[in-house]
């Protein structure tokens, strides 16, 4: 989840300009310059290429899990990959907060990124994972589709609403509105379980239900539903680290 957004106005300054200057983020100033095709590098912070790590990881287990199904079915090696780029994605999201924090250097692109990345590592990822693990029926693909768009809903209502919820003394926000994005770490933990144990393609856990007709599916399907329900919810309250 983003860490990175919870600054005055949403917009964190950079160190003082001269007195006479107004004072304006470097970073918008270099993404608003025409200054050549790549003029977007020279403005990332360091948090920002870090979060880039986090995408990356994402993107990585997303392809990993498509090797799998181009591959071998009793070949885990790229299952296991896909399952594994997504803690070393959890890593570089807690780091990006932290090293921006660190350097006082946040930025709306930050934020941003930050919440792509995650959406990517936490929503795409571990859906692509599923998939390729068996749940492979329309049903699956369609309920699959809804983890994916409440994380995206998820992440869109933390970017609107991160000024307005409660904050301490350090101006850090005191809790989350529905359970962070990077919780889906806990159904890669169980997809994990279930290649260590050989559970993939015919032999997913709960079986299937209303096999050969429209409606067939994987039950098991029904916890990313859940975790969708818990991302999206106005209610739960989980507190900040």
């Amino acid at each position: 989840m983003s860490r990175r957004s919870n600054v005055p106005n949403g917009i964190a300054k950079e160190t003082k300009e001269a007195a006479s200057e107004p004072r304006e983020d470097k970073q918008r100033r270099l993404l608003s310059e025409d200054t050549g095709h790549f003029s977007m590098v020279r403005a990332f912070h360091l948090a920002d290429l870090i979060t880039l790590g986090n995408g990356f990881c994402g993107v990585m287990s997303v392809f990993s899990s498509m090797r799998y199904c181009l591959g071998s079915s009793s070949d885990y090696s790229n299952l296991w990959a896909a399952l594994a780029f997504m803690p070393f994605g959890l890593f570089f999201d807690f780091m990006d907060g932290k090293v921006a924090r660190w350097r006082k250097k946040s930025s709306l692109m930050g934020a941003q990124l930050d919440s792509l990345a995650d959406l990517i590592s936490f929503g795409v990822s571990p859906a692509a994972c599923a998939f390729a693990i068996g749940l492979r029926t329309p049903v699956d693909h369609l309920l699959l589709t809804f983890f994916v768009l409440a994380g995206l809903s998820r992440l869109a209502r933390f970017n609107v609403t991160a000024d307005s919820v409660p904050h301490d003394e350090s101006g850090k926000a005191k809790y989350f509105e529905g359970t962070p994005i990077p919780t889906s770490l806990g159904m890669a933990a169980f997809m994990s379980v279930w290649v260590a144990k050989d559970w993939v393609l015919d032999n997913v856990p709960l079986g299937v239900w209303a096999k050969g007709t429209a409606l067939e599916m994987h039950p098991i399907v029904l916890m990313f539903v859940l975790h969708g329900c818990l991302m999206v919810s106005k209610t739960i309250h989980i507190p900040k680290p």
